[in-house]
């Protein structure tokens, strides 16, 4: 079993508080804004996401399929 190294933890940990500033993104746009490829940043979303910590939805426009990322809504 691998560990995860420094450098992920930080990077997860940036992608969260940029969509806890932002509220949404596409992994297109995030990809753009950390310099990572989508494939990086959905891995660090599922993460993210198995942790509770945001919510991921497809959208399919046209051909494109955009994948939005929000932070649950807290009760």
């Amino acid at each position: 079993m691998s560990y995860p190294s420094q450098t992920m933890l930080n990077r997860i940990k940036d992608l969260y508080l940029y969509l806890n500033e932002r509220g949404t993104a596409t992994t297109k746009e995030l990809s753009e804004q950390f310099g990572l490829s989508e494939r990086t940043i959905q891995r660090d979303i599922n993460i993210l996401q198995y942790n509770g910590l945001v919510e991921s939805y497809k959208k399919a426009n046209g051909q494109q399929l955009i994948k939005k990322l929000k932070l649950p809504k807290v009760d």
